[in-house]
């Protein structure tokens, strides 16, 4: 007589493989008349569990995951991914960790993700990037019981989940104190996804640090990609009451924000000052280089990494700041002509 097995029992109760996997191992992600219904079949089925397919269940994975909810388009023009990844994989190499990367469409996505990954054991914890205003994933975390770190956005409370702030208000503060003081008395922002928690945070701030020095705000929201860099900064720069300074989220935004001041034969920055959030290569080789919010990404990854195994080595979850922003001034701004 053929050995019952997990796919089985799904067939029978009607459910998914993974559901039964949670059913039968005690873990969370199944209601509980699904779990009643699935041990009352498996035990008329006569299923015992497989004793060498448990053992190497139990194992460690030996990886950890990294989903990212956005487009590949944008990943693949954005250096910052790119630097943090390589952060996180010098501290894997170091303690023979794997990477598990996937990019998803959205966070729905993206728990998914999580629950297939955990449930067969793919990896033993998880870095998540992007936290939203509103973001279903720390719940999902916290339900599945998974290892993780949470980076970027304030510091706070997320259910005893680790997390790797970066103090994006006060770098934010510092970059409008300063164009402030070069004379400038209405400077535009050009914004990343709204609903990303560090972008609220710079937004936030923005709105309260140019309502306090009394000078005027213009935000536009934008999604990091060049094509929303470019149209946006047109639109900011083709009103008569144009701003005289833009801080623009990103390098790539930043950059085609340039491009476009150039093309409409605006000097930068005579009638033009131009602020870049995360400095990269793209900002040092065009003219003029571009002033930048400058942090040590790859050691932002590797603080990402290094927290995560220390869990997984058995340490208590915790808060742990990043290195803050400090800002680069280049050629790209200049103080206001007659301010």
């Amino acid at each position: 007589m053929k050995r019952p097995t997990m796919s089985d029992i799904a067939r029978a109760a009607g459910v998914s493989k993974g559901a039964v996997s949670y059913a039968l191992n005690g873990r969370p992600g199944v209601s509980e008349p699904t779990r009643e219904r699935v041990l009352r079949i498996a035990e008329e089925l006569g299923w015992v569990p497989h004793t060498a397919a448990r053992a190497l269940s139990a194992a460690k994975a030996g990886a950890i995951g990294l989903a990212i909810a956005r487009p590949a388009r944008i990943l693949g023009l954005e250096p910052f991914f790119m630097q943090f990844i390589s952060g996180i994989e010098v501290v894997l190499a170091e303690r023979a960790l794997a990477l598990v990367l996937q990019v998803v469409p959205d966070v729905a996505a993206e728990g998914e993700v999580y629950r297939h990954w955990w449930a067969a054991h793919r990896v033993d914890g998880v870095i998540m990037v992007d936290e939203r205003v509103s973001d279903p994933r720390v719940a999902v975390l916290a339900a599945l019981g998974l290892p993780a770190v949470i980076v970027g956005g304030h510091t706070g409370d997320r259910g005893g989940i680790a997390s790797v702030s970066a103090d994006d208000s006060a770098a934010m503060r510092s970059v409008v104190e300063y164009l402030v003081a070069l004379g400038h008395r209405h400077i535009g922002r050009v914004a990343g996804l709204a609903e990303l928690r560090h972008v609220a945070d710079r937004t936030a701030m923005f709105d309260r640090v140019t309502a306090e020095l009394r000078v005027r705000a213009t935000v536009a929201d934008g999604d990091f990609t060049g094509e929303a860099g470019a149209r946006l900064a047109r639109g900011l720069l083709s009103r008569p009451d144009r701003p005289t300074a833009i801080v623009f989220d990103n390098d790539v935004m930043a950059v085609a924000g340039l491009a476009v001041a150039q093309e409409l034969g605006l000097a930068v920055p005579a009638e033009l000052s131009i602020v870049s959030w995360d400095d990269s290569p793209l900002c040092r080789l065009v003219h003029p280089p571009l002033t930048a919010l400058a942090r040590d990404i790859p050691a932002f990854g590797a603080t990402a990494a290094r927290s995560l195994a220390e869990i997984l080595d058995g340490a208590a979850p915790a808060g742990v700041p990043a290195e803050p922003l400090s800002l680069t001034v280049r050629g790209s701004t200049a103080r206001v002509a007659g301010g």
